[in-house]
Parts: C-alpha cells; structure tokens; sequence
C-alpha cells in the first residue's frame, strides 16, 4: 500500500461516523447491509450517511453493489488488510517478537480480546 492511499483510509476512519459505519459493515459480512438499513441502526440522517459512506468508497473501505433498486453496502477487508499489512510492515524496528500480542490476536481465532484495547 502507497503512503497515500493509508493516509486516505486513515483518515476516512478518523471519524466517529465513517468508523461506526466501517464496523457495522464489518459485522454485517458479506452480504453488506442498505444505507437505508445502515442509516437505522446508527441513527444517522440518510442524506449525512451518503457523505460518509462516499469517503469510505473513496478510502476503497467500502464496496457498493446494486441489487434491483437497492445499493448494498458491504466492507472491503482486503483494504484494511493492506492497511494493516502497511502499517505493520517494519513491526517493532526488526524485533517482531515486541508485536507477538498484535499477532496472538489473529492467530488465536478470536479478535474478542482486542475489545480491551
């Protein structure tokens, strides 16, 4: 991932909105959910929840699918992996045992533990 595209996806998440959104999306899977369903279940105004979810598609953190006459929405984990991957790159200046607990989150099966975070 280039500097600037983490930048972008960064700062796409560096709002309280756009990151309930990406969560949401995260947990809704594959299948994604409507803005309309979105837009309930985070009491967000539609026509405030088309502009975060724009800089999500922008930040490619979000995928759009028509479905007929609705548009689902689902998260782009492949992004956020190569956020992550990015991110993690040089992990702890070449002692990659300092980021064990990061990676035992992924391993384990279960990111329930990164919730204490």
């Amino acid at each position: 991932m280039e500097k600037n595209k983490a930048l972008d996806a960064l700062a796409a998440l560096g709002q309280e909105t756009r990151l309930d959104v990406f969560r949401l999306l995260v947990k809704a899977g594959k299948e994604g959910m409507t803005a309309g369903a979105v837009a309930d279940a985070l009491e967000v105004r539609p026509n405030t929840l088309s502009t975060h979810l724009a800089a999500l598609s922008r930040a490619g953190l979000v995928q759009a699918e028509r479905d007929g006459r609705s548009i689902h929405y689902s998260s782009d984990l492949t992004t956020m992996q190569f956020l992550v991957t990015y991110l993690l790159q040089d992990c702890c200046g070449g002692n990659p045992e300092l980021c064990a607990p990061i990676a035992d989150l992924f391993t384990s099966g279960s990111c329930s533990k990164a919730r204490a975070l």
